[in-house]
């Protein structure tokens, strides 16, 4: 008979048979892994202090997936342990960031004089890495890579990069890359000396970037796996700084993470891991499930049961791999479903139905989520537009969408290239127009008022666009309002908050001296621009999100510009509005905001950020069913990753492929049953938004559900 929960985490002190053998912790999602964790962590922790050889302060190592987990995990573990123990919580990433940097010098010996810049190391982040390598590389080169699969530049470029931060998760060196493409593409595509072109590629990228002291995730982890990792003294060092290792669903972490821990508990370490069999939510973006499971055998299995709370998993046993014949329905109220001939019927649908439900008391907004494999932007606007405007709040988790679909920002980047010179291209009458309105916004009233009107409407801003902005490619200017002959006819508001900003543009192109034209940074002129037009608005938490983000990433491509020595101010400011404008996608702002705070709103998400943040609600609305983006478990695969695993070396061929992609699948549809209480409905629309007709892998799953009954609801919405 198996032990429940609570026993396990009793025996915790009596399990160990041998002294400081690690734990294996497995068990399904919501089955209480990180809880056994928490507490592994707090019992090695007691022992620790009572024990007479430790040192004054153990110090113990806990990683988790991402930065949220992390702030998760550490919330639950500071206020239980004892003062006489500290732990440090990161992500295998940001362990092997400052490693590196703490290790640098020692670095430096490991190469040939000059080989690394000898100044701290500065990482790129991911929305400036292709910009940068799209500089570097020869296009000419690129277009060879087309003998393989025609597409972009940008495509390949991108292609490149995640083979190479692939490799070095995998801890794979780039002279073992054109062999492992050889096998795995024979016998379709046979290109040997493309392979070695890709490798080239990547060779010329890692020795720009370690010569002007720039990093990538991708090289940070190679400098560390293949370099510092192996070396004896930081082994040493590295024992002596921690005395226990604890991780957190290791089904997500890259293989490289498995030599780091193996050789801490080859040390000696005590130490506790949890896996998901299931789980592997990261397989193809550079986790290696397989590669980690090794750590069980130096560890003691901890199996938990079956989770108490109430989920559908253990009621609808759904075999997405038997999908040939249909499924019988299932009985009750548990599996519904909606289905719509076009999808934008099906977004209304969906949103009258959580309104209908919120009101009359069947479910609380908390309480529900909608999730699909990819969420366009039409759908989100339309159902968050639809549930506001019933007084339903709607949260998006993590809504990476680029900077630049933000109205505020296209403002601010249009003001750069009105203030810096040499940028009249980058500015045209539509972009001063918008500029006009969104940047003239006036205080409000009082704190009840926020909703207000511009003094600028679009049609009088797009009037002074056209008579008072004067193009120039390199000086760009706005002229005085009464170069609009019927200037009298805009009113003393438009006058006004025209001739406010004209000021504000004209004071500081005057700062720009030729004293300091090096040191005026567009993040100067940014962070004054937002506190003298948006300081005094009232902001939503997207806009203020924006602002942050805007901010952080100028900040960073102006750091990076300084490094490489960048002396031309107005072209190193264009290259960063040619960046913004490009739609690059930015990482979240910090601080980071733990998502396991509930809130009073509808959450969307996408299907790969909704079990990354470990999330649960009683309904789900899974959005567009029978698309074809659910293939594969709704997460897109990097190119070449399947050969890029340790135990990789099989042709990918297409029943292989296949196969995969079922078994990603079959996890992910149980992973969500999982994460459901009560309901969970299958949306569905006949077409998709594109108009083609959608025939994805879960559409025979329909056939289990049952009709929802709407017809309350509709009759509800009339009585309205």
């Amino acid at each position: 008979m198996k032990a429940t929960h609570a026993s396990l985490l009793q025996r915790y002190g009596s399990i160990n048979p041998v002294p400081n053998q690690p734990l294996w912790i497995t068990g399904p999602v919501r089955s209480g892994k990180t809880q056994a964790l928490v507490e592994a962590i707090v019992q090695n922790a007691k022992q620790q202090v009572s024990h007479a050889r430790i040192p004054p302060t153990p110090i113990f190592l806990g990683f988790a997936v991402n930065g949220d987990n992390r702030v998760q995990l550490l919330d639950r573990i500071v206020t239980r342990l004892p003062r006489a123990v500290s732990v440090q919580t990161t992500t295998p990433l940001a362990f092997f960031e400052s490693e590196v940097i703490l290790y640098w010098p020692l670095l430096l010996k490991l190469f040939p004089e000059g080989q690394l810049l000898a100044q701290f190391p500065l990482r790129l982040r991911p929305e400036t890495e292709q910009f940068w390598a799209t500089a570097l590389w020869d296009s000419t080169m690129i277009e060879e890579l087309n003998s393989v699969e025609r597409l972009p530049a940008e495509r390949w470029i991108r292609r490149v990069l995640d083979v190479g931060q692939l490799a070095a998760f995998g801890g794979i060196p780039l002279e073992a890359l054109p062999e492992r493409f050889a096998e795995g593409f024979a016998p379709v595509h046979q290109h040997p000396e493309t392979w070695d072109l890709l490798v080239r590629l990547l060779e010329q990228w890692r020795q720009w970037c370690w010569a002007q002291g720039l990093l990538t995730y991708g090289l940070l982890t190679e400098l560390y796996g293949q370099h510092l990792l192996p070396h004896p003294q930081y082994q040493a060092q590295l024992c002596q700084r921690f005395q226990g290792i604890f991780a957190d669903d290791v089904d997500s972490y890259p293989a490289i993470a498995r030599t780091l821990f193996e050789h801490l508990l080859v040390a000696g370490l005590t130490g506790a891991f949890t896996y998901n069999p299931e789980g592997a939510i990261r397989l193809g973006l550079g986790a290696d499930p397989q590669a980690l499971t090794h750590l069980s055998q130096r560890c003691e299995q901890v199996p938990l049961p079956e989770p108490r709370h109430q989920h559908l998993a253990p009621q609808i046993l759904i075999d997405v791999a038997a999908q040939v014949t249909p499924l019988e329905p299932f009985p009750g109220s548990a599996l519904q479903r909606i289905t719509t001939y076009s999808r934008a019927q099906l977004l209304r649908q969906v949103a009258e139905t959580i309104v209908q439900a919120v009101r009359v008391g069947q479910v609380q907004p908390q309480d529900i989520a909608i999730i699909g494999p990819g969420l366009d932007t039409l759908a989100r606007y339309t159902l968050i537009d639809i549930l506001t405007q019933r007084g339903i709040a709607v949260s998006s988790l993590k809504d990476q969408r680029p900077l630049v679909s933000t109205a505020l920002v296209r403002a601010l980047l249009t003001l750069l290239a009105l203030v810096y010179p040499g940028l009249g291209r980058w500015v045209n009458v539509e972009q001063i127009a918008e500029m006009l309105v969104v940047l003239t916004l006036p205080p409000p009233r009082s704190e009840t008022v926020l909703i207000r009107e511009s003094p600028i409407d679009p049609v009088r801003a797009g009037l002074l666009a056209d008579h008072c902005f004067r193009p120039h490619p390199e000086h760009p200017e706005l002229l005085p309002i009464t170069a609009f002959p019927r200037w009298d006819r805009l009113g003393y508001g438009v006058a006004t908050a025209y001739d406010k900003l004209r000021d504000w543009v004209t004071q500081q192109r005057s700062a720009l001296t030729p004293a300091s034209y090096l040191t005026l940074s567009p993040v100067f002129v940014l962070d004054r621009a937002i506190q003298h037009f948006c300081a005094p608005v009232w902001l939503s938490d997207d806009q203020l999100a924006a602002l942050r983000e805007l901010i952080e990433t100028a900040q960073h491509f102006w750091v990076v510009q300084d490094r490489l020595g960048s002396t031309n101010l107005g072209e190193s400011v264009g290259q960063l509005i040619q960046l913004l404008r490009q739609g690059t996608l930015t990482a979240n702002p910090f601080p980071l905001q733990s998502s396991s705070t509930p809130h009073p709103a509808v959450m969307i998400a996408t299907t790969f950020q909704y079990r990354t943040a470990r999330l649960n609600h009683r309904w789900h609305f899974w959005l567009d069913v029978g698309s074809p983006l659910w293939q594969g478990g709704g997460a897109v695969e990097l190119w070449g990753a399947p050969l890029l695993m340790q135990q990789a070396g099989q042709p990918q061929t297409a029943s292989l492929i296949l196969e995969r992609d079922q078994a990603q699948l079959q996890r992910l549809i149980h992973d969500l049953l999982r994460r459901v209480q009560e309901r969970a409905y299958l949306c569905h629309s006949t077409l998709s938004v594109g108009g083609q007709e959608q025939v994805g892998p879960l559409l025979p799953l329909l056939d289990a559900a049952v009709d929802a009954d709407l017809a309350v609801g509709l009759h509800w919405e009339k009585k309205l």
